[in-house]
């Protein structure tokens, strides 16, 4: 049984952002939220608290630490300790009082566009300034096919090396990394990791989508990559990408260490009181019971990946784009189409498509779009069909 549901079904009865910035004509393939069920633990969880009105301010509980530690363990080998596991309103507030507690106002901190446009907003907010490392692409890019992954794609560990001899002390990681989906490798995040720790710097790692994961590709939390990383590192993650949770309002900070919970403890009691106990609620039924919907989900987002890669061509000659190695977001170059820097404003115009700007991810995001195929075979059906009339 399919998770997904029509786009267009979706638009009669939903009201989030997705659904509602455009006419219901529009394909809306934009926003990371996917037109999908719920997973029946996570719902039948919600129904049960809002039949019992618990519907107040979130308690001190262990059930969702323990349920994500659980989950960690079995989907990626990684020891979790509950007691340094902390919940606030979202993974853009974890980030932001991550970073007031790791770096003083004025300092700087590593960012590695393409990255999340709100990346910029969350190191300005938390008192710091950009430095920009952007990724390596891939070196073989004229050589790409359909089976082709965002695998080739790398961090820029000479730059990062740069910045830190430059005084920059943090990193900001997307781990998977959106828009691209690449998941970054053991190795990788070890010499990273190895950086940091030769210059007495921070790496606060962004892993919400890591649960996306897809089977040719493995996923290794930054904290788990290596010895030194465990105790210089925060990881921020949430359920609200895997399971469609964003707006029910919780998210993670993991540490492993005892500096990770001197952070965590100088922090204002408010970040923690600020969880949804609705988001709480759902995010504990998600680790603890969603892994069966969350297998299924992965089945569609497989199918639709690989539609996406064997079509492009035809539909848009001249598209480059690799397969992600997680997420349900496309990273997809119309820079040999006539469609200028903005391809998504063009896109909209004369297909009804909404994809995302390339150009709010940085300047390297140029002729780029993002593409959200977390939807039904049939929705991402119909928007190559609108995009194959456009030229």
């Amino acid at each position: 049984m399919s998770v997904m549901v029509s786009a267009f079904d979706a638009h009669r009865t939903r009201t989030s952002e997705k659904y509602t910035t455009f006419p219901p004509e529009v394909l809306p393939m934009f926003v990371a939220e996917m037109d999908s069920t719920l997973a029946e633990p996570v719902r039948e969880a919600l129904l049960a608290a809002v039949t019992n009105g618990d519907t107040g301010y979130v308690g001190h509980g262990r059930a969702l630490p323990e349920a994500f530690a659980d989950f960690a363990r079995d989907r990626w080998s990684w020891r979790v300790d509950p007691d340094l596991v902390r919940t606030t309103t979202d993974v853009s507030v974890a980030a932001v009082e991550t970073l007031r507690r790791v770096i003083e106002p004025g300092d700087r901190v590593v960012v590695m566009p393409p990255v999340y446009p709100p990346f910029w907003d969350y190191v300005t907010e938390a008192g710091g300034t950009v430095t920009e490392v952007p990724l390596l692409p891939p070196d073989d890019e004229d050589g790409e096919d359909a089976a082709a992954t965002t695998a080739g794609w790398r961090m820029d560990l000479d730059g990062v090396r740069r910045a830190f001899t430059d005084g920059v002390r943090t990193v900001l990681l997307c781990n998977p990394h959106n828009p691209l989906g690449l998941v970054h490798p053991r190795d990788e995040l070890a010499a990273l990791a190895r950086l940091a720790a030769e210059h007495d710097a921070v790496v606060v790692s962004d892993e919400i989508h890591a649960p996306l994961t897809h089977g040719d590709a493995v996923f290794t939390p930054f904290l788990d990559s290596c010895p030194e990383a465990a105790d210089l590192g925060v990881a921020l993650t949430s359920a609200s990408k895997a399971w469609n949770l964003a707006g029910t309002k919780c998210a993670l900070m993991v540490g492993a260490s005892e500096r990770a919970r001197t952070w965590f403890d100088g922090m204002p009691t408010e970040v923690v009181e600020r969880t949804g106990i609705l988001g709480y609620t759902a995010s504990a039924a998600a680790f603890r019971a969603g892994s069966p919907w969350l297998a299924s989900l992965l089945t569609e987002l497989t199918v639709n990946r690989r539609t996406l890669a064997e079509r492009l061509g035809d539909v848009l000659p001249g598209a480059r784009y690799r397969q992600p190695q997680a997420s349900y977001l496309a990273w997809i170059d119309l820079g040999a189409l006539p469609f200028g820097d903005d391809p998504a404003a063009v896109l909209l115009d004369r297909a009804e498509v909404a994809l995302s700007r390339g150009l709010d991810f940085g300047r390297q995001g140029a002729g780029h779009v993002r593409l959200n195929f977390g939807c039904s075979a049939e929705t991402l059906d119909e928007a190559l069909t609108r995009l194959s009339a456009v030229r």
